[in-house]
């Protein structure tokens, strides 16, 4: 996974999707960039790590890699991760990011955009038990997109 996080944030090698190669990644493994200052993050990344997920964290911002990895900007949120060869961009629930890694279908990722509240990281009680309603969508390869899990 290393190699794989290290050749896509220096922006070389080919697109994300096509550098999978069977049982060379480990799909627990997750590479988090993010600016060091966030709190909610650093919750995202305590809900992945509970639900099994091993979590290495950059803390150097995610706009100059979401953008060499390919994310549209309408995608974006506050972290980006690598997790078993798939691109991971904001508060995704980690029962989608394993069904992702169960699935395995030909796209970039998933995303849930924005900060919505409720959302794992997004839920504390500073929060006073708000929850809104929100979609973790499917990045196509072409940018597209469609929903993968609905959370109401």
């Amino acid at each position: 996974m290393r190699w794989l996080a290290a050749g896509a944030a220096a922006g070389i090698g080919a697109p994300l999707w096509a550098q999978k190669q069977p049982g060379a990644i480990d799909p627990m493994a997750v590479e988090v960039w993010k600016d060091p200052s966030c709190g909610c993050c650093g919750d995202w990344i305590d809900h992945m790590q509970e639900n099994g997920f091993k979590v290495t964290t950059h803390d150097v911002g995610n706009n100059a890699v979401r953008k060499r990895l390919g994310l549209p900007e309408k995608y974006g949120s506050c972290h980006t991760a690598l997790v078993g060869g798939y691109l991971v961009e904001g508060h995704v629930p980690a029962a989608d990011v394993k069904r992702l890694l169960k699935e395995k279908p030909p796209a970039l990722g998933v995303a849930v955009p924005g900060m919505p509240v409720g959302s794992p990281g997004m839920d504390g009680p500073v929060y006073g038990g708000r929850r809104d309603a929100y979609d973790t969508v499917l990045v196509l390869r072409d940018g597209s997109s469609r929903v993968f899990q609905s959370h109401r």
